[in-house]
């Protein structure tokens, strides 16, 4: 296993500057998801660790070993898994995983004890004989993972593993990868742009946009604490409401932000609460099982259109209809300020 250091990292296709003087540490044994939209540059940051970018310029560090000049990626210690698992369709399961053991001439009998252990590991043992048209989304993405999994690597690189599947697997496909990664602690830097996978699975997130990051952080801290509005808009569903309601004792141009699900009727608070009262204009309520999404606008605000939202459960707006104006609250523990200029955060 190993740590990797990542300083100064910049790689530009011409005028694009797709990775942007990336500084980072990654702890030996850590699971770090790179969480960014198409274009923030998350993916050819990970091809930088893996080799198979070279950078503009900045180093690449695989435990003690400089990796960002010549080395390819076979001698890095890494392994990666694409979003397209990439399986050989005319070899078995049991093929597949053993490949880059054969192509290392790794003796048989070590192969097939290898083999075995890995796909007990993803309870895929009774499917090594199978081919891979013959097994689901799930199963063939378990495959890919035991083939890297056996080359025995410092490092996993995983390209969106979970995109090809659908919902219901991928939440059986996180629970194994946690569980994988936890069991051989070995460090581990995951590529997303789905913000529930990356707030399950990781231990930090690193937060991209237009090739740099934009704030390191444990799930928590990225969600309760963002460090400006990009964050705080672009992490949570539904985004931060964020607005421009005059307040005397904040500092001008001031943004105020909180997350939907503090924004309640204010009688549903107890009285010792310390509270920021609103009036809330109630235009629709979406139904969506045990919560209810409601949409509306705030009295007084700098932009009086904006839509701010609501995340109830679902017994709490039963009082609630549409049309009308209802006193709405936010604790003021939950109240997050922004510099509505350069949309850094201010504390207060």
């Amino acid at each position: 296993m190993a740590g990797i250091e990542i300083r100064s990292l910049r790689k530009h296709f011409g005028d694009l500057h797709a990775v942007d003087g990336v500084d980072l540490s990654i702890r030996d044994g850590e699971f770090l998801v790179l969480l960014g939209s198409s274009g923030s540059g998350k993916t050819t940051l990970l091809r930088m660790i893996a080799g198979l970018e070279r950078p503009t310029s900045g180093e690449i560090h695989i435990g003690d070993q400089r990796v960002d000049g010549d080395v390819p990626p076979r001698a890095r210690g890494i392994a990666m898994v694409f979003q397209s698992y990439a399986l050989y369709p005319h070899r078995t399961v049991f093929q597949n995983i053993a490949f880059p053991l054969e192509a290392s001439r790794t003796p048989r009998k070590q192969i097939e004890e290898k083999v075995r252990w890995a796909a007990e590991l993803f309870s895929i043992s009774r499917y090594l004989d199978r081919y891979p048209r013959q097994l689901s989304g799930g199963e063939r993405q378990r495959v890919a993972l035991c083939r890297a999994l056996v080359r025995d690597p410092k490092v996993f690189l995983l390209d969106e593993p979970l995109a090809n599947l659908d919902a219901k697997l991928r939440n059986t496909a996180r629970d194994d990868l946690k569980r994988f990664q936890r069991q051989i602690q070995t460090t581990t830097v995951y590529v997303t742009h789905d913000q529930v996978e990356a707030m399950g699975l990781g231990d930090r997130i690193v937060v991209m946009e237009r090739g740099k990051v934009r704030q390191i952080g444990t799930p928590q801290e990225v969600y309760e604490d963002p460090v400006d509005t990009f964050v705080a808009t672009f992490v949570g569903q539904p985004p931060m409401n964020l607005l421009d309601a005059g307040d005397p004792s904040l500092p001008p141009r001031t943004l105020t932000g909180f997350r939907p699900e503090h924004f309640l009727p204010k009688s549903v608070f107890g009285s010792g609460e310390d509270l920021r009262t609103f009036r809330f204009a109630v235009r629709r309520v979406e139904y969506l099982g045990s919560d209810r999404y409601v949409y509306g606008s705030v009295a007084g605000s700098g932009a009086p259109d904006a839509t701010i939202i609501a995340k109830l459960p679902a017994t709490i707006t039963l009082g609630i209809p549409e049309g009308e104006t209802q006193e709405f609250a936010v604790p003021r523990r939950a109240l997050r300020y922004f510099d509505a200029e350069t949309g850094l955060r201010r504390k207060g």
